[in-house]
């Protein structure tokens, strides 16, 4: 199977991280960034404790990706959480 792009920055490469999306040429998951972001992190600070190895571009498409998929998959019913 070969490697999807999503984006610019952002891949899907089976044989990279089981398939996850990550930034091309980095084995940096979109999920990791994306959870950075959404503590509050400054996307400065995200690329500095990433070396650089990704940018303030590549992070705004990992979020508009995920914004994306949210507007794309609202109209879908949520499923139901079961447990305790």
């Amino acid at each position: 199977m070969k490697a999807t792009s999503l984006g610019r920055y952002v891949v899907a490469d089976p044989n990279i991280c089981h398939g996850q999306q990550t930034f091309r040429g980095t084995r940096i998951l979109v999920a990791d960034v994306l959870e950075q972001v959404a503590s509050g992190m400054a996307w400065e600070a995200i690329v500095d404790e990433w070396r650089s190895a990704i940018t303030k571009d590549a992070i705004a498409e990992a979020v508009r990706l995920a914004r994306e998929a949210l507007v794309h998959h609202a109209d879908q019913p949520a499923r139901r959480m079961t447990g305790s």
